[in-house]
């Protein structure tokens, strides 16, 4: 490897080269449609408000069964 490419390499970007490239990729990049967004946060309120009522259900079932069961084990142990 010569002494150049190692200079190359190890070479910091200016800013006017760092803007280019910057531009560069956003010229690039597809950003999405306001329906899409629209969308896409309905889903995710859907999704949350689905979670939210199963976990709450699957929370009171358990505490229903450990109260079931702490209730046998006293029934069982005479306490």
């Amino acid at each position: 490897m010569s002494d150049d490419t190692v200079k190359d390499s190890s070479r910091k970007e200016g800013v006017g080269d760092f803007i280019r490239h910057t531009r560069e990729e956003l010229s690039r990049t597809t950003f999405p449609s306001s329906e899409d967004v629209r969308n896409t946060t309905v889903i995710v309120i859907i999704a949350v408000i689905f979670f939210a009522i199963y976990l709450f259900l699957v929370d009171h079932a358990w505490t229903y069964i450990l109260e079931g069961l702490t209730w046998a084990v006293n029934k069982i142990a005479g306490i």
